[in-house]
């Protein structure tokens, strides 16, 4: 036999003869990636009940009153105003979703389909900005809208993508300014 002819035969690779080992293996990989996964699930009800102080966002009204705005996009979650990676997990505000805001003059509805709507009323509101990232979720600056509120006694900052980004600065315009004339107002 010429040496490329053995060279071609001795690239086989060997036939695997312990196959309970393998199959161990293969198990014990399943079970541990089932393991993190359990963990991680039971970490976010463990932050929903240390939250659990937190009332929940009431509904819209029956009647709001005329839109002034509306933008369709995502919403990424709500975090402790200010510290932008304190996920805020009670009463569904830590789902991410598909959105749709309306503002008017009683104040802000999102509507998410798949998770819970919720209502920011005017007198809630407390600012509006631009900002990059959000609970996990970092995008080019100045591509969130940042809306801040109150719910309870706690700040809290809701960020949204519009479907269309150049909509933002209208949103944070606008909503700075309904919130200037609503403490003048008081």
């Amino acid at each position: 036999m010429t040496p490329e002819i053995l060279l071609a035969e001795a690239k086989r690779s060997a036939e695997v003869t312990d196959w309970p080992a393998r199959i161990g293996w293969l198990v014990g990989l399943a079970l541990f990636i089932a393991l993190v996964y359990w963990l991680m699930r039971e970490g976010w009800k463990w932050r929903g009940t240390l939250q659990s102080d937190l009332p929940a966002p009431p509904s819209a009204p029956e009647e709001t009153g005329p839109v002034k705005l509306e933008l369709s996009g995502r919403y990424h979650g709500s975090t402790t105003a200010g510290q932008w990676l304190d996920r805020i997990v009670a009463h569904g505000l830590g789902t991410r979703s598909r959105a749709e805001l309306t503002l008017t003059g009683q104040g802000l509805e999102v509507e998410r389909p798949g998770a819970s709507d919720f209502f920011v009323p005017t007198a809630a509101l407390r600012g509006a900005r631009l900002d990059k990232g959000i609970a996990g979720k970092v995008l080019t600056e100045g591509g969130l809208l940042v809306v801040t509120w109150e719910l309870g006694d706690k700040l809290i900052d809701s960020g949204f993508r519009s479907d269309h980004a150049a909509e933002h600065t209208e949103w944070v315009d606008t909503l700075n300014h309904m919130i200037n004339d609503t403490e003048g107002a008081r």
